[in-house]
């Protein structure tokens, strides 16, 4: 079978314009599948009228996607799955890079053509602390602070480009977090100019009046590529491609329209929605589909399930996550202007039972660790604010407890402190639980909880 690249095209289900004329105006850290079956996707949709965004990938701990993904001139098939999938060829992604290429990604960069640099690197990738600011003593941070040498973190290839970008003398760009962060944008702006300002020169002067760093909001359900999933572009495309992605046809992307001077991307024109008040939209998704979501994850597997379609068959754990969402977390929340919360709800359900997206469980339990304190812990302490009760946020806390207890299939960066322990000694970890561990309340409510 013909392997997909360039030589493939022209095809009927592929890029709606010329490859060739593409420019490269966005670096983005961390093309994984949710980057590519999210984004790329609305930047291919504004290559079709507009082809200066362009996308170049960094992959910082893996040359899995650089290896797939260059050999195909950074094509790949995106399925979009829903009681008639259908199959796209995405042509905005031009080239993966990775941190082996340290000085082909500073040129990148520094280039005149980027205006936006972006990333997915999940929550453990910011290196934050607990407080959410940057952690001077993580060990990828204190080998950027010191200088010498690629850097290792996302903040240190940010500061490192801004720094390549001002000797260059082409102006600042637009930093966008992508990831499943409260106030993310503002996080990594901060966490930018605590580092830079350890350089001894006047570099975070600089980007604090050139560069942006807009929050965002991301949704779309994206299911890990799998074999099947290739077996299926094959037969619907007659082509080879080694890193297909798949999500849900509901995508949603919110942005705060806070972006440097000159040229940016038309992202309106593509259905991204641009606002001011990026913090309520970013809250419902967290709380409401995230926290919803990590709940499924370690009760259903707890019960025996694969996918979060299968647990939402079951009628218990159906219940349950309903309840959680219209009577516990809904409350926790201001929606911004125009959200109907009650609609919202039904869509997540909705989309939680898409039979057509096999989401795994496993997967979504991954990082715990790191997602918790976002999707769950913040609800926790609103409620406690509030006056109102936290039983039922407790079942999953306690799930996940027993889940790292468990060890079986966990992938956590803190798992060598997690697997084996007993839910008392990780209730006292300040990692992951900040000042909940002084709780007594909370504490009390998760050790009491039990499985449904």
């Amino acid at each position: 079978m013909t392997r997909l690249s360039q030589a493939a095209l022209p095809l009927p289900n592929g890029p709606r314009y010329d490859r060739a004329t593409l420019r490269s105006g966005i670096v983005h850290f961390g093309p994984g599948a949710f980057h590519r079956a999210h984004q790329v996707p609305v930047y291919d949709a504004l290559n079709a009228v507009d082809p200066r965004w362009g996308v170049v990938g960094v992959s910082l701990n893996s040359a899995s996607v650089a290896n797939a993904l260059n050999p195909q001139d950074g094509l790949y098939t995106l399925a979009l799955l829903d009681a008639a999938p259908s199959f796209e060829v995405v042509g905005a992604l031009r080239h993966v890079l990775t941190a082996g290429e340290g000085a082909a990604i500073l040129d990148t960069i520094a280039a005149s053509d980027t205006r936006v640099l972006s990333a997915t690197v999940t929550e453990k990738g910011y290196c934050y602390a607990a407080d959410g600011s940057l952690d001077m003593d993580h060990p990828a941070i204190v080998h950027d602070r010191a200088g010498e040498g690629a850097p290792r973190s996302l903040v240190g290839w940010i500061v490192a480009g801004l720094a390549a970008r001002r000797a260059a003398g082409v102006g600042g760009l637009t930093v966008l977090s992508c990831d499943n962060l409260a106030d993310n944008g503002a996080k990594l702006g901060r966490a930018v100019a605590a580092l830079a300002a350890t350089r001894g020169d006047d570099l975070a002067d600089w980007i604090a009046g050139a560069v942006r760093f807009p929050s965002t909001m991301v949704d779309a359900i994206t299911p890990a590529t799998d074999d099947a999933l290739r077996a299926r572009v094959a037969e619907a495309t007659g082509l080879e491609d080694a890193w297909p992605v798949q999500r849900e046809r509901f995508w949603q992307w919110v942005v705060e329209d806070d972006f440097a001077p000159g040229e940016r991307p038309d992202l309106a024109a593509a259905g991204v929605t641009l606002t001011h008040d990026v913090r309520g939209y970013e809250l419902a998704k967290l709380r409401l589909l995230n926290g919803a979501h990590s709940s499924l994850a370690y009760l259903g597997l707890e019960r025996g399930h694969a996918t979060v379609a299968e647990a939402m068959r079951d009628p218990a754990l159906a219940s349950f996550a309903e309840r959680l969402m219209r009577e516990d977390i809904a409350a926790s929340l201001t929606p911004p202007a125009g959200l109907d919360v009650d609609a919202y709800v039904t869509t997540i359900l909705d989309r939680f039972a898409n039979p057509a997206i096999a989401h795994q469980l496993i997967q979504i339990a991954a990082d715990g660790s790191q997602k918790l304190p976002y999707r769950l812990l913040d609800t926790v302490r609103t409620a406690q604010a509030a006056g109102r009760p936290i039983d039922r946020l407790a079942v999953p806390v306690a799930a996940w407890l027993r889940f790292v207890e468990r060890g079986k299939g966990v992938a956590d960066p803190l798992a060598a402190r997690l697997v084996g322990r007993l839910a008392r000694e990780v209730l006292g970890l300040r990692e992951v639980f900040g000042d909940l561990v002084d709780d007594p309340a909370f504490v009390a409510a998760v050790l009491a909880a039990r499985p449904i």
